[in-house]
Formats: structure tokens, sequence, C-alpha cells
């Protein structure tokens, strides 16, 4: 008798599960999934690594123990990682970093990391920002038409190159800074028509959808003073984004409450007139104001979040020691060490 119930349980508990089963099966049945929920984006932009380390740059573990920049960043909280990409780097004298191929390895590093990764495409062989959108050396003299062409077929190269890879960033930048538009002349919003701007950041934007569909594409301006009007001509032209990005540098860094207190007000303007999703894509302070740096960082991390739709903060070049190459604002000291500033992401 007890052999027998056993069975008949068995047949029952049987029967529940393929029908349970196949209720699943039916998607009409079926229990929706919730999405996997994002977290809040804390990075750098360490694009100068490369360069650092063929220089002969050490990085160190408060410690002492020499250690990868990448995984010192990743220790102090960090999970992302921004790399800029230039067209032909080999044009500015002195240069030749942030290449396609170099940006693909140095990206390649980041997924064995274990990192989230964001490509920010400058459309230029240099520095591309709110004073300066030089077009490529090889694209100069090439018509409207064409020079949308060479954005849109430059962002598949680079794109594709990681696509080989089997690497797929999470988010990329069609122009860095374009405060005032890309590619000048041709592209720049108050001289030219807005139309053009607009044109060549479709261009930018389709071609990243073609390779990653369901990679977000961001809009990046140097604060958020300027974004309105270059956000509304974006629109008014049929231009598309996925999340606006923001450089938030307080300046002078005494005023940095001032400045995040701004930026607060910028961004929460900007999720409720477009109802985009907005992060800070740059932000940074001098080396040598840690303690201030990281009460900086630390109110700014904060302030995003609280926006309902703050995705993220990238601090931009924090490897950098004092001074090197003339740039002031990184988070590590002399001796190759993290400052405390970067406590302020763990």
């Amino acid at each position: 008798m007890k052999l027998r119930m056993n069975k008949t349980v068995v047949l029952i508990l049987a029967f529940s599960i393929l029908k349970f089963s196949s209720c699943k099966e039916d998607p009409t049945l079926a229990d929706p999934i919730p999405p996997a929920a994002v977290s809040f984006a804390k990075g750098a932009d360490v694009s100068w690594l490369p360069q650092m380390e063929a220089n002969g740059q050490k990085f160190y573990d408060t410690d002492g123990t020499e250690k990868d920049c990448l995984q010192l960043l990743k220790d102090r909280g960090m999970d992302a990682i921004r790399l800029r990409v230039f067209v032909n780097p080999s044009n500015d004298p002195g240069n030749g970093h942030c290449s396609k191929d170099e940006t693909v390895a140095m990206a390649l590093r980041v997924k064995n990391m274990g990192m989230r990764l964001m490509i920010d495409f400058h459309y230029s062989d240099s520095w591309a920002d709110p004073g300066k959108q030089t077009k490529p050396a090889a694209w100069t003299s090439l018509s409207f038409e064409d020079l949308k062409l060479a954005v849109a077929n430059h962002t598949k190269d680079v794109l594709n190159a990681l696509k080989a890879k089997d690497i797929t960033p999470e988010w990329v930048q069609v122009g860095n800074e374009t405060s005032d538009g890309m590619l000048w002349p041709d592209g720049r919003a108050s001289t030219a028509e807005f139309k053009n701007y607009a044109e060549l950041f479709k261009s930018g934007y389709n071609a990243v959808k073609s390779v990653f569909p369901d990679v977000k594409v961001i809009v990046h301006m140097g604060g958020v003073d300027v974004a309105q009007w270059n956000l509304d001509g974006l629109r008014n032209n049929g231009a598309l984004w996925d999340i606006i990005g923001i450089s938030a540098y307080p300046n002078p860094a005494s005023d940095w409450q001032k400045s995040n207190n701004n930026v607060l007000t910028g961004m929460q303007s900007l999720v409720s007139r477009y109802g985009s999703k907005v992060m800070i894509c740059e932000a940074g302070m001098p080396w040598d104001k840690a303690e201030m740096c990281k009460s900086y960082l630390t109110d700014l991390i904060a302030k995003t979040k609280s926006v309902s739709k703050g995705i993220g903060v990238f601090y931009w070049e924090p490897e950098c020691f004092n001074g090197w190459n003339s740039y002031q604002m990184g988070a590590f000291d002399n001796s190759g060490k993290p400052t405390v500033a970067l406590d302020a992401f763990n």
C-alpha cells in the first residue's frame, strides 16, 4: 500500500510538472520575465594608458604592489571604461595613439577585465572638443554627401573591428563634446545650417545601429549650459539619440558645489524636456586637490543618481599623475598610486 501511494504521488507530480511546462511554452500563458536591472555606471576614460605604458609608466596600489591600472580602478569600484578613437592619429605629430587598432586592443583588455565599454568617436585626427572640431586630413576636400558617408564608414569600420574580436560596447558616442556641432565648418551648428550637424550625427547614429542595434548612442556636449540649444536643433532636424552626455568640470575647482548644483538642475531639466537618460561622460579636478576631489565626485555621483534617468559618471583620465603630458587633473600621485579622490567610486 505504501509503495502504491508513492507511485501515485510520483505520477501526480510528474503530470503537474508536464502541465506547468506546457503552459510555459505557450507565450500567451507565460509569466513575463522582468529585464535585469542595469547598474549605475562608474567609470573612467583611460585612453592615454597605452601611451603611458609605452613610456614605461608603472602603477601601484597604496601598499606599493605593482598592478594593472585597470585593476586598480576596478578595485576602487569602477566598472566601466571609455576609450576615444581618432580617424588617423599619425597625422598629428607627436601623437599616433588612439588609432582603431590601439582602441581595439585596449577594448579587449577592458573585456577581459570584466568591465563595461564606451567608445568615443572624435571624427578627427586629433582632439575634438567645444573649441575645435577639425576634419580628418583625408576628409577635408569631400563633398557634404561624401562627408556623411565617411562618418558612416569610419564608424562601421571601428565597430566591426570590435565585433570581430567578440567585443560589444555598451555605449557609443557619436562625436566628442559637440557643443557647437562637428566636422567644422560643414557641421558647425552656430554658423552652418543646423541641419548639417544633424545630418552628420544621423550618419554616425545609423552606422552604430547597423553594427550593434542594441548599443546606446550618446550625444555628448561640453556642459549643460548649451545642451538645450544643441538638442533642440538636433531634434528639430530629425536626429535621434539614446543618452545625453555631459562634461562637468568645476572651474575654479573650489566652486565645485555650485557647479554640481548647476549640473543637477541641468540634468533634471534635460530629462524632463527630452525624456532621455543622462550621464556624466567627463569629470575631473586637479590631482593635488585629492580630498576636495573626493567630495566633489561623491556629491556628483549622488546627484546624478538622484536624477530619475541619471545612469553614470566617468572620470577623465584619472591614471595621469602630476603634469603628465601637461595634464593636471588626474587622480594618481607622482609615485603612480591612486589618490583618495577615487575612493568616491567605491
